[in-house]
């Protein structure tokens, strides 16, 4: 290892540790700005879903501690890391990384006027808080999130220009040494904290909480036989439709596997055949999740006017 490198090295594991120090996760990166460890599954013939519950290092932003030893062990293992990177979402900080990216020219004055056009049309303020200066001319501006907000990882939805670093994703710390240069500090962001992000700007990044959905009373014999004497009372040209409604209750409601075949055998007898029947009601099944209730279709009463 050239001596430049060794030195790089050198100073990555030190900038680590201190970032370690007030609770910030890391892990090594390479030069490239990817996680220094190769995955420790890669010549396994089948594809392996591993978060590091193997216990083996190379599971990229998976591996990020803020405990010394185990910083260390990971910086032993990569002697070529140049810089290292720090988990977003995580505790304590849960921190948020809003990239102010360089598209051509002078972008990063776009992506920061992009990003004060938004404060303005939401009504936020962006409080001072830690920023790292990229190599090509962008910045990264650090911001904490609530424990109980997941913010995902985006580019350029929020704003042309502006990627998002949250949970699964990781920031290049100051310090770092990269192919295209070093990151480093902001001048007067030195001895900041990561600042809270704003309510506003939190809305715009994370995604809307689900709905949960309404509590249902536990199923009943008496409503599976409703939904097979509904099917079974379809006539022509309705047998699919009313077969899709019930298969679509009865798995909201916990009978879809218990009245499978009761479905079948009455879509059977109003005309449809058994492999038509079996693949509306595994339909159905499949679309359940995403399903929102709806009224039973040739519903005797009419919604098609409720203005007063």
């Amino acid at each position: 290892m050239a001596t430049s490198d060794r030195r790089s090295a050198t100073l990555a594991l030190a900038h680590a540790l201190s970032a370690a120090e007030r609770g910030l996760p890391v892990i090594p990166l390479s030069a490239s700005k990817l996680p220094a460890l190769r995955s420790p599954h890669r010549h396994e013939p089948h594809p392996v879903v591993c978060h590091g519950e193997c216990g083996r290092p190379g599971h990229g932003v998976h591996d990020a501690s803020s405990d010394p030893a185990a910083v260390r062990a990971l910086f032993a293992a990569a002697p070529w890391a140049t810089g290292y990177g720090i988990a977003c979402g995580r505790p304590p900080h849960h921190l948020i990384g809003v990239d102010l990216d360089v598209l051509h020219g002078d972008a990063a004055t776009t992506a920061t006027t992009e990003l004060r056009h938004l404060a303005l049309q939401h009504l936020f303020t962006l409080p001072p808080t830690v920023t790292v200066l990229t190599p090509s001319g962008g910045r990264h501006l650090w911001l904490t999130g609530p424990p109980d907000v997941v913010v995902p990882n985006s580019a350029s939805r929020l704003a042309p220009g502006i990627d998002i670093r949250g949970a699964g994703g990781y920031l290049v710390g100051p310090g770092s040494v990269t192919a295209k240069g070093a990151y480093r500090l902001a001048p007067g962001s030195e001895h900041l904290d990561p600042a809270p992000c704003p309510r506003a700007l939190l809305d715009l990044i994370a995604p809307p909480t689900t709905p949960s959905r309404p509590h249902h009373t536990p199923p009943s014999p008496r409503h599976g036989r409703g939904l097979i004497h509904f099917v079974r009372s379809a006539h022509e040209g309705q047998r699919n439709t009313r077969l899709f409604w019930a298969a679509c209750r009865a798995y909201e409601n916990g009978l879809g596997d218990s009245l499978a075949e009761a479905l079948t055998t009455a879509a059977v007898h109003t005309g449809l055949t058994e492999h038509e029947a079996r693949t509306t009601i595994l339909s159905a099944a499949r679309l359940t999740r995403n399903a929102q209730p709806a009224d039973p279709p040739n519903a005797t009463a009419s919604r098609s006017d409720t203005r007063p």
